[in-house]
């Protein structure tokens, strides 16, 4: 379990480092956007409430605690499901990911009330509206990670 517990931090404290410098020691929170790279990388200050792209976001405490446990039991059972018999490392470092990601954005539901998306990514004569963060980025390559890496051996 060492590679799910290394890979698990170390986007945790990625992502947990990266709000700090962006949000706090740059001053998004006040700022509210950053243009880095333009149109290609900007901080673009977003509180999401809710899932993905604000989906669930009315602002009621009950979602924000939904949203935490549901996060919390995802990352237990994935941790429990890991440990199991027949996945390789690089499933078990994208476990490590996914639950890193997970915990990185319950963090910010605790400290704020509400996950810190800051990363908004665009290309000329495109402009993407919605912003996102470490923590997001690696839920996602976890999750695809899972997907195609794990499974018991199908060979005879």
């Amino acid at each position: 379990m060492r590679p799910t517990l290394v890979a698990a931090l170390l986007i945790l404290l990625a992502d947990q480092a990266s709000k700090w410098a962006v949000v706090e020691a740059m001053n998004l929170r006040a700022l509210g956007r950053i243009e880095v790279w333009p149109p290609f990388l900007t901080f673009q200050m977003a509180w999401n409430e809710g899932i993905n792209f604000g989906l669930l976001s009315n602002g009621a405490e009950l979602t924000r605690w939904l949203l935490i446990g549901l996060a919390v039991a995802i990352s237990v059972w994935v941790w429990t499901w890991i440990r199991t018999p027949g996945h390789g490392v690089l499933a078990r470092v994208a476990a490590g990911i996914l639950i890193g990601g997970a915990i990185g954005n319950v963090i910010d539901r605790l400290r704020y009330g509400a996950v810190a998306d800051f990363l908004n990514m665009s290309v000329p004569g495109i402009h993407n509206p919605y912003s996102f963060n470490v923590a997001d980025i690696a839920i996602f390559v976890g999750a695809i990670g899972l997907v195609l890496l794990t499974g018991r051996d199908k060979t005879p």
